[in-house]
């Protein structure tokens, strides 16, 4: 199941993969994603992880690594040149599992505020896990509540002008997720608008982060480098912690404003600092070319 060796790097422009972080589909980060392409790189996105009945959720993610590799194996297949696993949140950590289950599918990863849990946090989440401590207090436990259905979409506007999480974002990311981070549907006759992400499916993901994932590490070893790009008032990584992301990254930490939504926040630093990170890692292959 797990390939023996790594892809050799090839030179030639860069193929990015990029999966989306919990609740918000990739659609969500067009600006970001367009300003990667701006910058000379090809990017493909899978919109929506956690959808594909083939692939359920479930404890330690799996499932969606197989479901990401399903996305990833045909894109890689056809490009001759670098691979490049970009991830956010969720995807971040994804990417991270699927690069070390299949090196063949990846020359380096770049995970975007993804710290990879570990240590005593990792034993902590794993027996929060066991005694459904996990559902009562993780974000799983505001995300199986919130609202998932509005009359129009200028509803859906001022419904999330007035959030606190959203203050923050650039004006085009917002409308990007209000046009695809929700769906026309029709509710007993009346048309309206819901949320495109499940929220049963969001609070699935939250309630099964993986507490294993420096076993995973040590049981397949990265043959791919790694590297962090990290927001400097991120709450995420405090409650995570950084010392294992630290080791797999060999340091290859870059920090920029904002918080955990710093692609949503800053999509344009948060492009420049992706692509930096891709250049450090895979500059003397690129420039040979």
């Amino acid at each position: 199941m797990t390939t023996a060796t790594a892809r050799p790097t090839p030179a030639g422009t860069p193929l990015v993969l990029f999966f989306h972080g919990n609740s918000f589909p990739a659609s969500t980060y067009s600006v970001m994603l367009n300003e990667l392409r701006r910058r000379g790189l090809q990017v493909h996105a899978l919109e929506k992880i956690g959808h594909n009945p083939a692939f359920p959720v479930s404890s330690n993610w799996p499932h969606l690594v197989e479901e990401v590799k399903a996305f990833a194996q045909p894109l890689v297949d056809a490009h001759t040149g670098s691979v490049v696993l970009v991830g956010h949140s969720l995807g971040g950590i994804l990417s991270l599992m699927l690069a070390a289950q299949y090196p063949h599918l990846a020359h380096a990863v770049v995970m975007v505020d993804a710290p990879a849990v570990a240590g005593w946090q990792a034993n902590l989440l794993h027996l929060s896990k066991k005694l459904s401590f996990t559902a009562k207090y993780s974000p799983g436990a505001v995300s199986h509540k919130r609202r998932n259905q509005w009359t129009s979409l200028d509803e859906v506007r001022k419904h999330f002008a007035g959030k606190k999480n959203f203050a923050n974002w650039q004006a085009q990311v917002i409308e990007d997720y209000i046009t695809h981070g929700t769906q026309e549907v029709t509710v007993e006759g009346q048309v309206r608008r819901e949320l495109s992400f499940s929220r049963e499916i969001e609070t699935q993901i939250y309630n099964t982060v993986p507490h294993h994932l420096e076993a995973l590490i040590k049981r397949h070893p990265l043959k791919c480098p790694v590297s962090l790009v990290a927001a400097r008032h991120s709450r995420e990584i405090k409650i995570a912690g950084i010392e294992f992301t630290k080791r797999i990254t060999k340091g290859r930490i870059t920090t920029i404003d904002g918080t955990h939504l710093v692609p949503m926040e800053s999509p344009l630093a948060t492009a420049a600092a992706v692509e930096a990170a891709i250049l450090n890692m895979l500059g003397p292959v690129l420039a040979k070319h």
